[in-house]
């Protein structure tokens, strides 16, 4: 499997993301001979699970499907390469960190993954205060936390598995506040016989501070963090600390898929068939971009969709063992809702859209996103409405606005690349595969 930083090139099958589904989609279309591109945003692929860092080799299963891909000369890894916009009919405008150019297609699978669910409270924009995944990414590119003191607190899988990395770390992990109940987390538990592995896992993972029905009220400091305030069973109480790390759930990542057509469920992920085609013919989808449900469920969609979109069909065991881990998911995300308490917890001084300052009481008066972004300039600083307009959907129910072009920053060289137009969307059926 070469691997380029070259842009201006064309293939028969685009996979976009290298993580579990990405890498499982590329390998299961390998064998066809189609000329495949794997893309990726990371120096290295792996995604967020499998991340890899000065101090974290990347880990076994990555490692795996990497020394698998290798002996596939058709397929060309891309890393360091983001999606700016389209580039016309079946063709994307890619940036790297030295080059852009103009990535052509015939089909693509998209499997671009999730983002953190940030909800804002006061002091959530303070130095120290981060994502838990974001923490995880920090830990493994190089962030030396040995000997701090870490809250981390939200709700989901994800809390325990940034709290072992940063345990594994040097970190002192001072308390996991799930805001899940008690009753939630151990129905969770006891169903998990079902999944044998993810029951071993959530035993290895297990913080001697983990704290159901808990949940964070406030970050204090000057410069950066001091201390938070947690409350639980109706008490709260300061915890100093050097870093909180919070995540309220995952959020698919859905900006190109929106920008080629694809159809998002109530949810706001992509909506895929059996085949995990989305509603867009030609264009594939597989991860948590189609749905929050884990690792062992993306590399699942990513092998189907690598074997659909070279023309083989599902096989049974695959669809059974898909059916599997999918009510996996359904199990997390019925154990792990959101309370209510947890929508109330902004101020009146607290910055929602901290790209642009824009606060609490700016918003008083406003009954959608479109009016938000009339009034103020919530939503219109460098992560275009990413955080805020997320955070607004869960704590309003306001729908954020289609994502428009750009979707990245991109140097003045990338945008005055030619030929490509940033307004041209994604309509055609995608041509024939080549025999």
């Amino acid at each position: 499997m070469p691997a380029t930083e070259a842009c201006d090139r064309s293939c028969d099958l685009l996979v976009v993301g290298a993580g579990p589904a990405g890498l499982q989609a590329a390998l299961a279309a390998a064998p066809s001979g189609m000329r495949i591109t794997l893309l990726d945003d990371n120096p290295t692929p792996g995604g967020q699970v499998w991340r890899s860092g000065p101090r974290h080799a990347m880990p076994s299963p990555a490692r795996r499907l990497l020394d698998e891909l290798a002996h596939f000369s058709n397929v060309t890894l891309v890393t360091g390469a983001k999606v700016v916009g389209l580039a016309g009919e079946r063709a994307l405008l890619i940036e790297t960190p030295t080059q852009s150019g103009v990535q052509h297609f015939s089909r693509a699978i998209l499997c671009t993954g999730a983002r953190e669910l940030l909800l804002p409270f006061p002091g959530w924009t303070l130095p120290g205060v981060t994502g838990a995944g974001g923490l995880q990414a920090l830990i493994k590119q190089g962030l030396d936390v040995r000997g701090q003191r870490i809250v981390i607190a939200g709700t989901g899988p994800l809390l325990l598995a940034a709290a072992a990395t940063a345990r594994r770390s040097g970190a002192t992990v001072l308390r996991v506040a799930e805001q899940a109940s008690w009753t939630s987390v151990a129905r969770f538990s006891t169903a998990l016989w079902r999944w044998p592995a993810k029951a071993w896992q959530a035993a290895t993972l297990l913080d001697p501070g983990f704290r159901p029905g808990s949940t964070v009220t406030a970050a204090h400091g000057r410069e950066r963090l001091q201390a938070v305030t947690l409350r639980s069973g109706g008490r709260e109480h300061r915890v100093d600390c050097e870093r909180l790390a919070c995540s309220f759930g995952l959020v698919p990542r859905t900006q190109l898929a929106q920008l080629l057509g694809c159809a998002l469920d109530a949810d706001g992920a992509i909506v895929v068939d059996a085949a995990q085609q989305t509603s867009v013919t030609g264009i594939y989808a597989a991860g948590e971009c189609t749905g929050i449900g884990g690792s062992e469920r993306a590399q699942l969609q990513g092998r189907i969709a690598g074997r659909c979109a070279t023309g083989a069909a599902v096989t049974p065991p695959l669809a059974r063992e898909l059916a599997h881990w999918s009510r996996f998911a359904a199990l997390a995300g019925e154990r792990f809702v959101l309370g209510g308490a947890v929508t109330r917890l902004a101020d009146a001084d607290t910055l929602i859209c901290r790209c642009e300052d824009v606060t609490l009481q700016e918003l008083a008066g406003c009954e959608n996103w479109v009016q938000a972004k009339l009034h103020t300039r919530c939503g219109m600083g460098s992560c275009q409405g990413r955080i805020c307009g997320q955070a607004a959907r869960t704590l309003w129910g306001w729908t954020p606005t289609a994502p428009r072009q750009p979707s990245e920053p991109a140097r003045i060289a990338t945008l005055a690349q030619e030929p490509h137009d940033l307004h041209t969307r994604h309509t055609r059926p995608a041509a024939p595969l080549s025999q």
